[in-house]
């Protein structure tokens, strides 16, 4: 599991730690932001648009739409880097 810091601001708060789990086995990564009581999976086959797409919907059910939109291009690049 890796830790990547974020260092986001949604309001007043700032969203630091996101863990990265990667499972080689299954071609998969989880991601959790705990301090937004978030996560999901990322395929390895996903492609990195459709990816961007998918997680702003999903943060944004949790943050503000600049702020998802931030963490999902690092999300983005983060797995990409694994």
């Amino acid at each position: 599991m890796k830790i990547r810091k974020a260092n986001v601001r949604n309001e007043n708060v700032v969203i630091t730690n996101v863990y990265i789990y990667e499972n080689k086995k299954e071609e998969f990564s989880m991601i959790a932001i705990p301090e937004i009581e978030w996560s999901t999976t990322i395929a390895y086959e996903e492609k990195r648009e459709e990816l961007h797409g998918r997680l702003v919907s999903s943060l944004t059910n949790r943050v503000e739409k600049e702020t998802a939109d931030e963490l999902a291009w690092k999300i983005g690049q983060w797995v990409s880097e694994m």
